[in-house]
């Protein structure tokens, strides 16, 4: 099982960036993939979260509104839009997985896999 996720960078407040999550080594339909962020000295947090076989999703309250959490279940992949970034979203992020399931999880130990993380850096 593998996780790729990418598409960091640095961005100015009010900038966008869209990150990917590709996965690999697992059947993508019947998973949930949650986003997660951590910034430096903080704990790390969940931000958004979908379910591969049904599109279902959920989203932290600093996330509504700003940024959209999608599936490409032909190409394996998990996208997190975000948009009118801010320098308090700047942070590590990381996709998750959970295997076989039906549901959704905002608890970063109820996945199974991670990601290796992707550095998003808000500042002018």
């Amino acid at each position: 099982v593998q996780l790729q996720a990418s598409g960091g960078g640095l961005v100015q407040p009010g900038g966008s960036l869209r990150l990917s999550c590709v996965a690999s080594g697992f059947t993508f339909d019947g998973s949930a993939i949650g986003w997660f962020r951590q910034a430096p000295a903080k704990k790390r947090e969940g931000v958004a979260y979908i379910h591969n076989s049904d599109g279902s999703s959920y989203y932290e309250d600093f996330a509504k509104g700003r940024f959209t959490i999608s599936s490409d279940k032909a190409k394996n992949a998990v996208y997190l839009q975000m948009n009118n970034l801010k320098p308090e979203d700047t942070a590590v992020y990381y996709c998750a997985a959970r295997l076989g399931t039906n549901g959704l999880g905002v608890y970063s130990s109820w996945y199974h896999y991670w990601g290796q993380g992707t550095l998003v850096t808000v500042s002018s």
